[in-house]
């Protein structure tokens, strides 16, 4: 019976061992430069539905256009302007559990939100330093439980936090590189499990993250191309099932993936036009449905997405020998 339990307790080892982070493959893209359907002008924000479909900011078109999980073309809206549903250079997209969509209207200095096809539903947001006020260059994530909308006050260097409404309930951050500031905050995300709020802090060249109050929690990163380290991050998203960290690499032109405390687990990119290849991307999302990591590659004018290779199987031996022991 000894020799059975540590052939038992060594087959365990062997078999959680064994296991690896995910790998990504190139699964496939979308778009070119233009203003067409389907097409984009420096596309910076990327969101995904529970259901599967994909939102992107399209910048340089003012609009919002969205798509299938591979990329068919379902619809679009906005245009130039500061009535509601138009928009002035959009730069982030976040999309709720029940199908709304919050748009980082940038360059009107606001927060817009619409139904799943576009139907305006409200706005909040006006340009200056006070609650509820913002300065340029915004990101947007909703946290699924609370459903409290977070928004990257970026040259504010701070982050504000409202009701699903716009109502303001409270921020933090300033102008620094300690714990809790920011240097050109880009973008937000917000974790599903725990309501952790991850940060991409620029000129700062880290992640941070927070509780959903904004207390300090942790960071990692700083300037370099070693795995872990950035050069000017744009995007943040975390994905639903594993609570992993995945960071859009900017100037590096690659994506990083870590757990939910910044272990370094993986990476994929370099600069170019071909399949897999970015130049700057600027958001990630990852879809709950089918886990593929959709890409804003901003500069390239496209959407490319990527599909986990499963990289942590067990060994048909390890099988076996366990089928003894039953």
């Amino acid at each position: 019976m000894k020799t059975v339990l540590i052939i038992v307790v060594a087959v365990a080892n062997a078999a959680a061992s064994w296991a690896s982070p995910p790998q990504y493959e190139y699964a496939g893209k979308w778009g070119s430069r233009g203003s067409g359907n389907g097409q984009f002008n420096f596309p910076p924000g990327v969101a995904v539905a529970p259901g599967g479909n994909v939102y992107v900011a399209d910048w340089g078109n003012h609009r919002v256009q969205y798509f299938s999980a591979n990329g068919s073309f379902l619809g679009q809206w906005g245009s130039l302007g500061s009535r509601n549903g138009q928009f002035s250079w959009p730069e982030g997209v976040a999309v709720t559990p029940a199908g709304n969509v919050y748009v980082a209207d940038t360059g009107n200095y606001r927060v817009q939100y619409f139904t799943a096809t576009g139907s305006f539903l409200g706005k909040w947001g006006s340009e200056g330093t006070g609650n509820g006020q913002f300065d340029r260059r915004l990101g947007v994530s909703v946290a699924p439980s609370s459903g409290y909308v977070y928004v990257a006050d970026v040259l504010n260097h701070r982050f504000q936090y409202f009701s699903s409404n716009g109502s303001f309930l409270g921020k933090w951050g300033s102008f620094g590189s300690g714990n809790g500031q920011f240097d050109g905050s880009e973008d937000v995300a917000v974790a599903p499990a725990s309501g952790n709020v991850y940060v991409v802090d620029f000129l700062n060249h880290r992640v941070q993250y927070f509780a959903g109050n904004g207390s300090f929690l942790g960071k990692w990163g700083s300037f370099g191309s070693g795995n872990g380290q950035f050069r000017y991050p744009r995007g943040v998203a975390v994905a639903p099932s594993s609570g992993y960290v995945y960071v859009a690499g900017g100037a590096r032109s690659d994506i990083q993936y870590f757990t939910a405390a910044g272990s370094f687990l993986g990476k994929w990119g370099s600069p170019g036009t071909g399949n897999g290849q970015f130049s700057d991307p600027s958001g990630v999302a990852v879809a709950l449905a089918n886990g593929y990591v959709y890409v804003a590659d901003r500069s390239n004018d496209r959407i490319q997405y990527f599909r986990e290779v499963n990289s942590s199987v067990t060994p048909a031996s390890l099988g076996k020998v366990k089928a003894l022991f039953r």
